[in-house]
């Protein structure tokens, strides 16, 4: 996407991990009102990991693995049809690890939905491995479920922006928010620390640093205003030394995050930043991660 030719992106399908967990049901629940809102479909994912287990299982604890994932995706998705009774529902009961199935249920459009925590003990680190492990290496928007989910609605969307290339996922956020009839909120948060210690470094290098600052977030609003003319956009630079710490407190007043991920130097590898990593950890309402790797297909003809 460029200035010159931006469009509306379309939302895809909403892929939702499945493991039987209070967090996991949470998820799905907030994966189901999600793909009610885009109206599209919902997939709720098991990932058995039964490629794997079978080089340690007999074939009886095989058949009990997939008969335990097939009773829970049929009770997760009767507690989705009591809520969204029209809605679409797909169950899949996966193969494969979970980072692995639902990267593949996502195909290259869908969104992908995991909850913060697993069954406890172990497990309850293994799945924020699953979450962490998903949203570096997907190639498609990753949403970490977060936050008390009767918490109030607030009405709006939150996006944190760096740059003038983040244009290209913040129209992404621009759509959820449209889907949801919410305002969009663009924060850019200015950390002085970053610019401090840099070579020759001086109080007016600093204030025109800002003034920028302010410029191209102030740009980036009213492009967002021009693919979405109806829809509310305020913008604002927080300044501060912790960027982690200023989102995560911005998160207790909105009812999404989204933020972009960009590459490794080089291409090489999965990136999840400090500052994501840490929102995903700590945020009080839901993370959505968009890798830079979606937003250039959506760029594709």
């Amino acid at each position: 996407m460029t200035s010159e030719n931006s469009v509306r992106p379309e939302l895809g399908d909403v892929v939702v991990g499945v493991d039987g967990s209070p967090s996991a049901h949470t998820a799905v629940l907030w994966a189901a009102a999600e793909a009610d809102r885009r109206g599209r479909r919902l997939r709720l994912v098991h990932a058995a990991d039964t490629d794997r287990r079978a080089y340690w299982s007999n074939a009886e604890t095989m058949q009990a693995v997939r008969e335990a994932g097939r009773d829970l995706l049929i009770r997760t998705a009767e507690a989705v049809h009591e809520r969204h009774p029209d809605l679409a529902v797909t169950r899949e009961l996966g193969r494969k690890e979970a980072v692995s199935g639902l990267r593949e249920a996502a195909g290259d459009r869908g969104t992908i939905v995991v909850g913060n925590r697993g069954l406890g003990g172990f497990s309850a680190l293994m799945l924020g491995s699953v979450g962490l492990g998903v949203a570096a290496r997907a190639e498609v928007p990753v949403v970490v479920v977060r936050g008390e989910d009767d918490r109030p609605r607030t009405g709006s969307v939150t996006a944190a922006v760096r740059e003038p290339a983040d244009l290209d996922w913040l129209l992404l956020a621009a759509a959820e928010a449209d889907a949801r009839k919410a305002a969009l909120r663009i924060v850019s948060v200015w950390n002085v620390l970053t610019h401090v210690g840099s070579v020759a470094t001086m109080l007016d290098d600093l204030d025109a640093i800002a003034r920028r600052r302010v410029h191209e977030t102030k740009d980036l609003a009213d492009r967002v205003r021009e693919v979405y003319p109806q829809l509310i956009v305020g913008h604002h630079v927080e300044t501060g030394t912790s960027t982690p710490g200023i989102l995560t407190e911005a998160s207790a007043h909105t009812d999404l995050l989204v933020m972009g991920r960009g590459r490794r130097p080089l291409g090489v590898g999965p990136s999840l930043g400090r500052v994501a990593h840490a929102l995903i950890h700590h945020a009080h309402c839901p993370v959505e991660i968009i890798p830079a790797a979606f937003v250039s297909r959506e760029e594709e003809p």
